[in-house]
């Protein structure tokens, strides 16, 4: 089974983390969420989840991980600000190991410069940033480009991006 990454913070997306992680979890998937510091509660940007970090990113490094989850709302935002993130995120595009990234998740990937290229898709307002970033963009509700990258919109498209993301894991 693998042991799943997941970069997150205060104002992530609540159901783009609660719905992939349950889905992971209940097919014997580890989900480790990853955030500056370890035991800090994180706050959704609905209100509805609050969740306790596992980790500070400077206590993990790629290599014990199998697979990233970028969950969406403000969170990927915030965390592409702080080069740890981006370097950890870089390190699973640049080894080809499984990555999730549903509605904003993609802006950490472009902000990795590791999308150029890459088919996928992403929420409607960050379109113009991945083809900037060099994505042959889809709007479609889940895209999968090789066998690596798994890519979705909104919300409406978690049965989609589970299911494609679960299918990269088997």
């Amino acid at each position: 089974m693998a042991k799943i990454a997941t970069l997150i913070t205060d104002l992530f997306e609540d159901v783009e983390y609660t719905d992939p992680a349950k889905s992971f979890k209940e097919a014997g998937h580890e989900v480790v969420t990853i955030e500056k510091e370890a035991g800090t509660q994180v706050t959704g940007k609905q209100g509805n989840e609050t969740i306790t970090i596992d980790k500070s990113i400077d206590d993990v490094s790629p290599g014990e991980f199998d697979a990233l989850f970028i969950p969406g709302g403000f969170s990927p935002d915030q965390l592409r600000g702080d080069e740890r993130f981006v370097a950890f995120a870089k390190s699973f595009m640049d080894d080809k190991k499984p990555v999730f990234a549903i509605c904003h998740g993609p802006q950490l990937l472009i902000t990795a410069k590791t999308l150029e290229g890459r088919t996928a898709t992403g929420f409607k307002s960050i379109q113009v940033d991945m083809e900037y970033a060099g994505v042959n963009y889809k709007d479609e509700a889940v895209v999968v480009c090789g066998d690596q990258l798994v890519t979705s919109r909104t919300p409406d498209d978690l049965p989609a991006f589970t299911r494609e993301s679960l299918n990269l894991l088997s």
